[in-house]
């Protein structure tokens, strides 16, 4: 797919962005300060009939639109600092967003949708639907890059975002495309932004109370380090149809155990296994099993939790900025291999049961404690994270919801995304990378289920 790109213009926030823009930093919380990778992510948008004859005013209008959005979120037109104590913070010096408009002459609409789709997380094909800055800009990167391409068919276009991770979890990003695309249609913002984080700031007399294996070392004694330097780390889509994941979900739950939370963002109890522990735990088993871990290897599950509902008073609404904290749980590799799904599966809940608001503050409290090294360890580590109802689909600028919305990348290797299969068919894919040697060995573990 060739994409020709025009060189970037910054986009400041239009008038006044309120008077809290006009101090010097915009505090970071301590959850924002552990997760300062890019996240990208490319949105498809189709223009059928009479609305293809608009094609020359979507990047004007988003241009324009992106401008007043920023009054609301000024934060994204700064730059991180350093501060005196160590500590990250947003600088309010409104260099503001890079914005760059792009044209693919020789993809269509559907050839465009059917790329992306199959396309393996961090391919070129997907890298040039993102601008993440040049490298004048590397020793201050923009907090948010905007590309736009049109399609030469008039079919639709594509939006690539690049936002900083520690400015925004997978929420409130999706937050903050619906708030612009409610901009660009001219309509008050459904969930204006709650952008005071001091909300989370660390207790006066910070203390831990809990082990937080979150952030603990696991000794390598399965030589991982080693296949991961010396293979490369292939990235595949594995798609679960309504069948397996029904299958796991009786798995999960083969023991009887039938209580469980609902997902890693929910408290409603349901009477049977949900799909994002059944899938948690398949994936944890498998990962596992495919990297070849030793059976005495400690094996590390992390996976996020969205905290604004378990913090007593919960955060308030709009809250924009990270409110994940990671659950953890850990098991001899011989465990996981030998015992029931559902034993996994327990694990997870539990998990989850025990993160609400004494561990949260406790997780918050142990980063001030140990700055230095308060970023989770991830030797023998899988680590999940769940898109597939964060509700990047809900954006619509002016021509309809996106027909298609994902990451253009995985940040790390060993993070595991669960996202929406195709629309109606209650399936999901998951997002996973792998040396090149394991990846056949966890195939085989997906189609025999």
């Amino acid at each position: 797919m060739k994409v020709t790109r025009l060189a970037p213009v910054m986009v400041n926030a239009a008038g006044d962005a309120g008077a809290a823009a006009n101090e010097e930093y915009y505090f970071l919380s301590n959850l924002d300060q552990n997760v300062t990778v890019l996240m990208k992510t490319i949105h498809v948008f189709s223009m059928s009939g009479e609305k293809r004859n608009h094609v020359r005013e979507i990047a004007p209008l988003l241009r324009e639109s992106l401008s007043r959005v920023l009054r609301h979120y000024y934060p994204l037109q700064g730059s991180l600092a350093v501060r005196a104590d160590g500590t990250l913070a947003v600088r309010n010096d409104r260099r503001g967003v890079p914005f760059v408009e792009a044209v693919s002459d020789d993809y269509e609409l559907r050839q465009v949708v059917a790329a992306v789709a199959a396309t393996e997380p961090g391919a070129e094909v997907l890298a040039g639907l993102v601008y993440v800055g040049d490298d004048q800009e590397q020793e201050a990167p923009p907090l948010l890059t905007v590309q736009v391409t049109t399609l030469k068919c008039g079919g639709g276009f594509v939006l690539g975002i690049a936002m900083n991770h520690c400015l925004a979890d997978g929420r409130s990003a999706a937050e903050f495309l619906c708030s612009w695309s409610e901009m660009a249609r001219h309509v008050t913002l459904s969930t204006p932004p709650y952008l005071d984080r001091s909300v989370q700031r660390a207790r006066p007399a910070p203390r831990t109370e809990f082990s937080h294996d979150e952030f603990t070392e696991v000794e390598d004694v399965s030589g991982l380090a080693a296949v991961f330097s010396d293979e490369p780390c292939v990235y595949r889509r594995f798609t679960f149809d309504a069948g397996k994941l029904d299958r796991l979900k009786r798995a999960a739950t083969a023991s009887g155990d039938d209580d469980d939370d609902d997902e890693a963002a929910g408290t409603t109890k349901q009477k049977q296994c949900s799909v994002f522990v059944a899938l948690t735990a398949f994936v944890w088993v498998a990962r596992t099993r495919a990297l070849r871990m030793r059976l005495e290897q400690k094996s590390k599950l992390l996976f996020a939790v969205d905290g604004r509902r378990r913090v007593d008073p919960p955060l308030p609404p709009g809250f924009w900025g990270n409110a994940v904290v990671f659950s953890c749980c850990v098991s001899s590799a011989g465990d996981l291999l030998h015992k029931p799904l559902s034993a996994a599966a327990r694990s997870i809940r539990d998990a989850i049961a025990r993160t609400d608001d004494a561990f949260i503050r406790s997780a918050v409290d142990y980063i001030e404690l140990n700055r230095c090294r308060a970023r989770p360890a991830l030797t023998a580590t899988t680590l999940v994270t769940a898109w597939d109802r964060l509700g990047f689909c809900a954006a619509d600028f002016v021509w309809g919801a996106a027909i298609h919305s994902g990451p253009a990348e995985l940040p790390q290797k060993e993070v595991a995304m669960v996202l929406q299969g195709v629309l109606g068919s209650h399936s999901a894919v998951l997002l996973t990378g792998l040396p090149a040697s394991c990846v056949q060995a966890f195939q085989e573990m997906v189609d025999m289920l």
